[in-house]
């Protein structure tokens, strides 16, 4: 599982937390991707780190996580994503067919499907695919009829794509693939270990249109559990934590309120996220935003348009924020 990255796109929330230790509701996002792989089976993951590796040690100190044993590989420098794959599987000892995942996606994928297509193919690498509006952001995967991948284009400009049908983020991969990799630099998997795969026709693809999602900017992010509320993916979850406090007044709308909150009278939420132990203060309004855990808003405050506020930040009363990052430049 890759879960080394900076989580750039997630700041300010990940100045001082992995994006995968963010929590979606009530529970860590790697607890729901390792929980969605042990419902197919696995039982054992290897964590590629590098960012902030004390989060997921301090968090799992016994090594064990949504019914998966843990191994944590902790990169000394970053190797990207080919680089990080070979030294995790090599640091967990891995010698057959094997599972890589993006540990910020989120999906409802049937792995065991992917896996028996990749074993009935006889390939050496295959990748699940998912269909988006704008593939210009992603790994471009054009296919053969039988599913051998005919090209991998990394990040097409706008309107050049040939398909919409876009990398998922999931792979299974025969351990041959680790001898590709050059040991000792950053080597990227989706720019020189797949392209030089197609090359020898050992590629192959999977066409899904199960739930999926890059919970790796704010919009997503706030998107992956306003999914989980409305029933997306199943039975809705509860929205409002047992343990927050709602005073008299207060408006909660489409929104997700976490453990320990208060929102003051006469605040209006909606279509946001509040983190574990944030206060939203009297009749201030939070509109398509999210706030860090233990921050809080002034009251009359008007926090509007994918506003992030961090971890333990404060917004001064009677201010308007739209599209904003607290703190600045974050």
């Amino acid at each position: 599982m890759l879960v080394g990255g900076f989580g750039t796109r997630l700041q300010p929330l990940t100045l001082s937390t992995p994006k995968q230790m963010l929590p979606i509701i009530d529970r860590p996002m790697i607890e729901r991707v390792l929980g969605s792989l042990n419902a197919h089976g696995v039982t054992d993951a290897v964590l590629a780190l590098g960012y902030r590796p004390d989060a997921f040690l301090d968090a799992y100190p016994d090594g064990h996580c949504a019914g998966v044993e843990l191994h944590y590989a902790v990169e000394s420098e970053p190797l990207d994503t080919a680089g990080a794959v070979r030294f995790a599987a090599l640091s967990g000892g891995i010698d057959d067919t094997f599972i890589v995942v993006n540990g910020d996606v989120l999906t409802d994928l049937d792995l065991t499907e992917l896996w028996n297509f990749h074993k009935g193919h006889d390939a050496e690498g295959t990748i699940a695919l998912t269909p988006v509006d704008d593939p210009s952001r992603y790994g471009v995967v054009p296919t053969a009829d039988d599913g051998r991948v005919l090209e991998f284009v990394e990040k097409p400009a706008p309107g050049t794509a040939p398909t919409n049908w876009i990398n998922a983020g999931t792979y299974i991969l025969e351990a041959s693939v680790l001898d590709r990799i050059a040991d000792g630099r950053r080597v990227s998997i989706e720019r020189e270990t797949f392209p030089a795969m197609v090359a020898e026709r050992s590629l192959y693809a999977l066409h899904s249109d199960a739930y999926w999602i890059d919970a790796g900017t704010p919009v997503t992010y706030l998107d992956s559990q306003l999914d989980l509320i409305d029933g997306v993916r199943g039975s809705a979850e509860r929205a409002v934590h047992e343990t927050a406090t709602i005073l008299q007044g207060a408006v909660i709308d489409h929104s997700v309120v976490m453990a320990g909150v208060v929102v003051e009278s006469g605040a209006v939420i909606r279509n946001s996220v509040l983190l574990p132990g944030s206060r939203i203060g009297a009749d201030a309004h939070v509109l398509h935003s999210v706030i860090g855990a233990g921050a809080e808003v002034g009251a009359g405050s008007e926090v509007l348009d994918y506003t992030v506020v961090g971890n333990s930040r404060d917004v001064p009363a009677g201010v308007r924020l739209e599209g904003a990052r607290v703190p600045e430049g974050s």
